[in-house]
């Protein structure tokens, strides 16, 4: 029997500058999500429900990605002139 292993990065942890989750967790609920933007968690989850961010579900539970949470607010970064 073939064993898996999970060891290697994915490419969204490559992505985002960070390690593997499996070596640093970087998984925020939305109450914790909701404090690191600085707004509520009604926004967050608005942002969810209309799919501005990705998530990930962990059975009912949905988790973000802080570096998912970083790309949303350097997107919506303004240069000055």
């Amino acid at each position: 029997m073939a064993r898996t292993t999970y060891g290697g990065a994915t490419p969204q942890a490559a992505a985002c500058g960070h390690a593997p989750l499996l070596d640093s967790p970087q998984l925020l609920t939305i109450d914790q999500a909701a404090e690191y933007l600085g707004t509520g968690q009604r926004f967050v989850r608005r942002l969810i429900s209309e799919r501005r961010i990705p998530y990930v579900k962990l059975g009912k539970h949905v988790r973000l990605e802080r570096c998912a949470l970083d790309a949303f607010v350097a997107a919506g970064r303004v240069p000055c002139r």
